[in-house]
């Protein structure tokens, strides 16, 4: 029996290392092969792809991590278990080292062997994912990557990184350098100067300062298993629900598919707190659990993921259309779907943007929620994402003040968080109000809003203010390609009929119902004209625009 080193949830015993009986290696011994270890022997790095699945027949072996004391002990292998987490399915790099402590006879298989056997194979499929998924959570909660990132909780900057690497599910150690008493000893190592944060230490070597969200991606090899100049039959711009069911369905299916996220995956949806109407889970789940659990899938089905890249225009001119990315790499693909979304629109106040990250916010999770403990602040917005921040943030805010700019929550808001938002003491709803003004110097102090039906204005001492409030679609790189309504949202279908801007349509058949103007490229999610704005809604038309999928790569 294997032993975990400090948790149980690293432990033999539980589902994260399960022993796999003489049936279940058979079954992988079919499609494996036989190899001899000797003690001491390295089977895979940091920094390593094309990492190799093993299964333990006899001997042992132990998973390490390198860092700046030496080594931290991760894990130890026995006979009848296999290595592993969610680089396997990923593709992407590894985060350990793995060693022989035992000599003995492992089997082997390549990461595409292992997704072909997960793709055939229930019971396997069930054990494999299941431990990796587990493995991974367990070196997030113990912060056991091979990245450092060092920074202050009032810089935006450093939020947005911390945002990233969380919603990407990379394991990482924060240091607070507000309040961390070791941390200038760390400064000082690497010789960083104050404005150079936040910092970010990737394998305990490289040192990036204050770095974009594509360095940072580029520098943990989060894009390297990516072809970029393999011709996909499908790719898909944006990672929200839509995006990512359109990414399960179509990949296990056997289209190949790549996903382009700008920033994280999971869009609006992943920084709900929790959504409690979403069918099959009663006791409601975070958008960022349902981000996870989908990515987790489509990586199980072999979908890539492309993150911290936006696309910057379509060249539409001829088939294979190709997706032009901001560094000026052209992707081909026999067809497209486009699930952007849409982003919440910005209050129009001078000196918003220099409070952003600052002390206003465009999420409500779990890390945004720590940074206002026991304080009051403010949801702009009355509609469904707005309620649940304001429910959520209430457990641990002082008080919460909803800023509703119409006289009433919107006619789409769920009734269960009209009643939960009516009952809560802790929250309080102004109608036909809305913030004239924000104060403070490096982070937000004072907050102004205006009554607009007495038409006074009050200032109060908030320092953190959450906007969700309407919506607009990210369409400009598709003008001249798609036709567009009179808000820029996508339209599609038989709605094409009345649009004013369609360009002439060139195919014999007539438009399919999540189809654009442009044949083979189709619209799903909250950035299509007419969509449902729920959850559930955008899920279904990620998993029905691959139906329509196959039809239009049919007529090529």
């Amino acid at each position: 029996m294997s032993s975990a080193p400090v948790s149980s949830a690293l432990d033999a015993r539980t589902q994260a290392f399960p022993v796999l009986t003489a049936a279940q290696i058979g079954r992988v011994r079919s499609v494996s092969k036989l190899r001899d270890v000797k003690e001491g022997e390295i089977l895979f790095e940091p920094g390593d792809t094309s990492i190799p699945f093993l299964v333990l027949l006899s001997g042992n072996m132990e998973i390490v991590q390198p860092d700046c004391a030496g080594e931290r002990l991760i894990a130890k292998h026995a006979p009848g278990e296999f290595t592993g987490e969610m680089t396997m399915v990923s593709g992407r790099r590894s985060l350990v080292r793995g060693r022989v402590t035992e000599p003995g006879e492992f089997l082997e298989m390549s990461g595409e062997g292992l997704r072909s056997l997960i793709a055939r194979d229930a019971e396997l499929s069930e054990i494999f994912m299941r431990a990796f998924i587990l493995r991974r959570l367990e070196l997030i909660r113990r912060g056991q990557g091979d990245v450092v990132l060092m920074g202050s909780r009032h810089s935006a900057h450093t939020l947005r990184l911390r945002e990233f690497l969380t919603r990407n599910e990379h394991p990482y150690t924060y240091i607070d350098l507000d309040t961390d008493k070791g941390s200038q000893a760390l400064l000082d190592h690497f010789e960083i100067k104050l404005d150079e944060i936040p910092v970010v230490v990737s394998k305990g070597r490289s040192v990036l300062r204050n770095p974009s969200l594509q360095e940072l991606a580029d520098s943990l090899g989060l894009n390297s298993a990516v072809d970029e100049l393999q011709l996909r039959d499908l790719i898909i711009v944006g990672a929200g629900p839509s995006g990512l069911a359109a990414a399960v369905y179509g990949a296990s299916e056997g289209l190949n598919v790549l996903v382009i996220e700008t920033a994280t995956p999971g869009g609006q949806a992943g920084s709900s707190s929790k959504i409690e109407n979403y069918l099959g889970f009663p006791t409601g789940l975070s958008g960022q659990e349902l981000a996870a659990r989908a990515i987790a899938q489509t990586e199980k089905f072999g979908a890539k993921m492309m993150v911290a890249h936006s696309v910057a225009r379509l060249d539409c001119d001829r088939r294979p259309y190709k997706v032009i990315l901001d560094n000026g790499n052209r992707l081909p693909a026999r067809a497209i779907v486009i699930a952007t979304g849409a982003q919440y629109n910005k209050p129009r106040i001078s000196n918003l943007e220099q409070f952003e990250g600052r002390g206003i916010y465009y999420g409500a999770t779990y890390m945004e929620s720590q940074l206002c403990e026991q304080e009051d602040i403010i949801v702009v917005g009355g509609g469904n994402s707005a309620g649940q921040a304001a429910v959520f943030l209430s457990q641990t805010a002082r008080k919460v003040h909803m800023l509703v700019r119409s006289s009433r929550l919107s006619d789409t808001m769920s009734r269960y968080l009209i009643q939960r938002i009516e009952e809560n003491p802790a929250i309080e709803v102004h109608y036909k109000t809305e913030i004239v003004g924000l104060a403070g110097d490096t982070h937000l102090e004072s907050v102004t809003w205006l009554d607009k039906s007495s038409g006074q204005s009050s200032v109060h001492e908030i320092r953190h203010v959450f906007i969700m409030a309407g919506a607009s679609p990210r369409t400009e790189w598709l003008r001249g390609c798609v036709a567009l309504d009179d808000k820029g949202f996508i339209v599609t279908g038989r709605d094409l009929d009345t649009a004013t801007d369609a360009p002439v349509w060139t195919l014999g058949r007539a438009p399919q119902m999540l189809e654009t103007s442009l044949p083979g490229v189709f619209a799903v999610g909250d950035v299509r004209s007419g969509n449902v704005k729920r959850v559930a809604s955008a899920v279904g038309e990620g998993a029905i625009a691959i139906h329509l999928v196959h039809r239009a790569l049919a007529d090529q």
